[in-house]
Order: structure tokens, then C-alpha cells, then sequence
């Protein structure tokens, strides 16, 4: 699942900038590799790939600081 949202990251919200240094504990947020618009895009694409809906009280830095985070919020909304 990490390798999965690297690329869409990397691909589609930073131009493939960033493919072969981003790592799945990089903070997406705190060191400036996504800004709140491209967090936006980023949820709407969970949304879509993985046919969930996110809830707006599940839209906490806790649950997308990186893309480590994100998986397990995934896994755990998937079981």
C-alpha cells in the first residue's frame, strides 16, 4: 500500500519531483512536501482508489503525517 500512494504522490501531486527520495515516514506535511490543497487531492484519491468515504473528524494530522500513517489508517478502517 505504501509503494501504491509514493507514486500517486509523486506522480500527480509533485510531478514526480520527489519519487526516489520519498519514503513512507516522511512527514508529508511538516517538511513542506504537501500543502493543504495537496492534502485535499490526497484524501479525495484514498477516497476514490479505495472506495471509502474519510469523515472530516478523521482528517487529523495523526492520521496523514505520512504516508506510513496513512496505510495504517487505512488497514484499520478496512478490517
Amino acid at each position: 500500500m505504501n509503494e501504491k500512494l509514493i507514486k500517486y504522490i509523486s506522480e500527480q501531486l509533485l510531478n514526480n519531483e520527489l519519487e526516489d527520495d520519498l519514503e513512507a515516514e516522511d512527514d508529508l506535511l511538516g517538511d513542506g512536501i504537501l500543502d493543504s490543497l495537496g492534502m485535499m487531492k490526497l484524501i479525495l484519491y484514498i477516497e476514490t482508489e479505495y472506495e471509502m468515504k474519510v469523515p472530516p473528524q478523521d482528517m487529523i494530522i495523526e492520521n496523514f503525517m505520512t504516508v506510513q500513517h496513512i496505510s495504517n489508517y487505512l488497514a484499520k478502517q478496512r478490517s
